[in-house]
């Protein structure tokens, strides 16, 4: 779904900027026409990049607000309120404001004899897990059980990637700040150094003979380095949101040492947990499968749970679809094994989610635990030495000028 900027004047002639949320400029112009505002001009506003919090398929909407949100439409529901009321009152008083236009559309669809699921979907702004459990709800007449199943997910999920997240903080601060205490250090103070003893005519140590060498006849190529590791990562990134783009980057996390092991344990237990979701709320097993593949952050590891779902759905088992792909653990498939044979799968996958979760942490962390110190050394010693050789000379020169 594309972004508009939009500008429009409310019946009383206040003029206006709005973004709206659409799927072509008719529907954008159509739903500000409808909310009684009139239309000067629409212009899809222009992205260099996804921005932060967007799927590859296209913005939803999650977080915190979703939840409080699911929270507040369970408890309506299950207070008795038919849903076209609790839609009504969401849609005018819900606690997160950048979510009533969009409750407001699916109040309205809803009103004109589509289903939630349905109006939900056509949305285009949640996610397909979300849209797919409402589905399941409705069909086994058990909506409110299938949200309160939905609000747990979205509390162990979203608590497991804050958690990450805050892990990762610290060092990648440390990172910047060693790049640009270095940068600055190469690209200014250095060649002042040099500048001031080359004018004093003051013999320069081996040491400081070399810093200034690779500083002053090598800056330009030290900072084009920094620069082209920049632009590199950016293009990767933006690479990584096109099909074949996002299939290679997940190899390359696949095969990289030590970070690639937690990266795909991190995926599976993304992938379980929503696949365990979805069937605890009656969801079918192919097509639990098939939102999942869409759900999932991972190019690579999508693909390989489509095949599976097409699998399944030519009779074979679940377990030996998933090792078929070669992307999934051997313990996790022993462990879906054993719950496929026992008929409690959905308890098993969530079982499997939970270790793989602790199994992140523990081994994130401890990596976390090694990496700051080692920034931390590493940054003193090549501080150190950098200070150390530029201020040598003077020190020569003083002991000299002293001696003499």
């Amino acid at each position: 779904m594309a972004e508009f900027e939009c500008k429009v004047a409310d019946p009383a002639g206040k003029i206006s900027v709005q973004v709206e949320a659409a799927q072509s400029e008719a529907e954008a112009r159509q739903r500000l026409g409808d909310r009684g505002l009139y239309v000067y001009s629409v212009r899809q506003r222009a992205r260099l990049l996804p921005q932060l919090g967007e799927r590859r398929g296209g913005r939803t909407v999650g977080g915190t607000d979703f939840l409080i949100f699911n929270q507040q439409f369970n408890t309506l529901i299950k207070a008795g309120l038919p849903i076209l009321k609790a839609l009504d009152l969401l849609a005018e008083r819900a606690a997160v404001p950048r979510l009533r236009p969009l409750l407001r559309d699916v109040r309205d669809r809803v009103r004109e004899g589509a289903l939630l699921s349905e109006a939900l979907e056509k949305e285009g702004a949640f996610p397909k897990v979300y849209t797919t459990s409402v589905l399941a709800g409705e069909k086994s007449g058990n909506l409110s059980g299938v949200l309160e199943y939905f609000i747990a997910y979205q509390k162990v999920t979203t608590g497991f990637q804050r958690r990450l997240v805050a892990a990762l903080i610290y060092p990648c601060i440390l990172v910047i700040v060693t790049t640009l205490i270095l940068s600055y250090i190469v690209a200014y103070v250095i060649p002042q150094f040099a500048r001031l003893y080359t004018e004093l005519n003051v013999p320069l140590p081996t040491t400081t003979q070399f810093l200034v060498t690779m500083a002053v006849g090598y800056r330009w190529y030290f900072l084009g380095v920094i620069v082209a590791i920049v632009l590199g990562a950016t293009g990767a990134y933006a690479w990584s949101f096109s099909e074949k783009g996002g299939v290679a980057v997940d190899r390359f996390k696949f095969r990289f040492p030590v970070f690639g092991e937690i990266w795909v344990k991190f995926q599976v237990a993304q992938l379980v947990r929503t696949l365990a979701t979805l069937l605890a709320g009656g969801t079918p097993l192919v097509n639990a499968l098939e939102t999942t593949a869409n759900a999932t952050d991972s190019r690579l590891i999508g693909g390989a749970v489509a095949q599976s779902a097409q699998r399944v759905r030519e009779g074979a088992s679940l377990h030996q679809s998933l090792a078929d792909t070669g992307v999934m653990p051997a313990l996790a498939i022993e462990m879906i094994e054993v719950g496929e044979a026992t008929g409690a799968l959905a308890p098993m996958l969530s079982s499997v989610a939970e270790f793989y979760e602790e199994d992140v942490n523990l081994r994130l962390q401890a990596l976390l635990n090694l990496i700051q110190p080692v920034i931390l050394v590493l940054m003193a010693i090549v501080v150190a030495f950098i200070l150390i050789s530029l201020y040598l000379p003077v020190f020569q020169f003083s002991l000299s000028g002293t001696a003499r």
